[in-house]
């Protein structure tokens, strides 16, 4: 839990307009806190690698404290939870994305530990054929438990969160506003379902103006938080396809239900299979292939403690790493063990032969 000041010095770092989050990131981590960036001088801040003039250009710390203030009022009054990028409750995956948010609110029940994550986006102008396929696909998909992430617009994304409620799985709703309001309105007739097992998530305050270029922000989000995305019908643009690129930027795998050549809202779908940004998608059976899902998993048999006298010390160094960790991106590895990205994927190999290893999609890597 953060001290209220530390929240509040976090908050007026959301509104430097030039920062950025990476650039956020990178100033907490050499000044200690976002408390200590405003004590720094700037001058020092100034010398950091990355951070120039630009940055702190409309560096106005009275007034963007202030509103702070303003908006920490607003998560006191109404109970908003909140989970900054160095808590252990952030969502694990989005924390691996460079550009993920300092600082996500949320409203809701929910638990993202050990679970499947799976994001499903699409047009706003659904076919009832792409309504029947998002249903299909989260039944198929619901002896997994998996928890279901879109962003509440019309079409295939109220049809992904509806899916998920009727199969009693957890759904994560990603905004592109504040937690003041609920766009679009018809959809709050869902919201307490939603709260009731999942969450509304969102990285804009109460006091944001609802802005087109939110829906951009908003993408990420729901791109990070997940193993997969699925897009289910597309044009051949669109806010889906975004997140599809975004997803693929993250080295995330990403799906798409193909459709009929001239059949409009199967463009950006088939355009996605066409030039390897996607997996075809036909049925849930094709996802857990892919990802290397098993339905009936069986507990994974002890490793043998003679076995580690025949691991070198690098060996050793990340099967230890990978043994506490549900599954790891290999440039995390890399960074964590100390080791460049090279020697990391070769001691991977060799414990992938030594059978302590198994490789996944998205080059991540998990402990048997």
């Amino acid at each position: 839990m953060l001290s209220k000041n530390e929240l509040r010095c976090l908050l007026a770092l959301q509104r430097v307009p030039n920062l950025g989050d990476a650039s956020v990131k990178k100033l907490i981590k050499h000044v200690g806190s976002a408390e200590g960036v405003f004590k720094e001088k700037k001058q020092r801040l100034l010398q950091i690698e990355g951070i120039g003039a630009f940055r702190f250009r409309d560096f106005q710390p009275k007034i963007i404290l202030d509103e702070a203030e303003e908006e920490l009022k607003f998560i006191e009054d109404n109970d908003i939870q909140y989970h900054h990028f160095l808590n252990p409750e952030y969502p694990s995956r989005l924390k691996h994305c460079i550009d993920a948010p300092i600082l996500i609110f949320s409203k809701g029940k929910f638990n993202l530990k050990n679970k499947y994550i799976i994001s499903i986006v699409g047009t706003r102008n659904a076919t009832s054929h792409g309504k029947r396929a998002c249903e299909k696909l989260i039944s198929e998909l619901a002896p997994l438990n998996p928890i279901i992430v879109s962003g509440f617009a019309y079409g295939i994304d109220i049809a992904a969160h509806t899916a998920a409620i009727k199969h009693g799985l957890q759904t994560i709703v990603c905004l592109a506003h504040g937690l003041d309001q609920i766009y679009p309105k018809t959809h709050k007739k869902y919201v307490p379902q939603i709260l009731d097992n999942g969450a509304l998530f969102t990285e804009f305050w109460s006091s944001d103006s609802f802005d087109r270029t939110n829906f951009l922000k908003r993408n990420r989000i729901i791109a990070g938080m997940s193993e997969a995305t699925v897009v289910i019908e597309s044009a051949e643009k669109g806010g889906s396809l975004v997140t599809a690129d975004i997803a693929n930027s993250y080295n995330r795998e990403v799906f798409a239900i193909p459709g009929r050549p001239n059949d409009m809202f199967s463009l950006g779908c088939n355009n996605l299979i066409k030039t390897q940004q996607a997996n075809l998608l036909s049925s849930a059976a094709d996802l857990i292939y892919v990802m290397g899902w098993d339905l009936d998993k069986k507990p994974a048999k002890p490793v043998q403690t003679q076995l580690f006298s025949n691991l070198n010390e690098d060996e050793e160094k990340i099967y230890n790493y990978l043994k506490g960790k549900e599954k790891e991106l290999l440039d995390q590895i890399s960074i964590q063990c100390e080791l460049p990205s090279h020697k990391t994927a070769s001691v991977l190999f060799n414990l992938e032969i030594k059978g302590l290893v198994r490789p996944l999609p998205g080059k991540l890597f998990q402990a048997i």
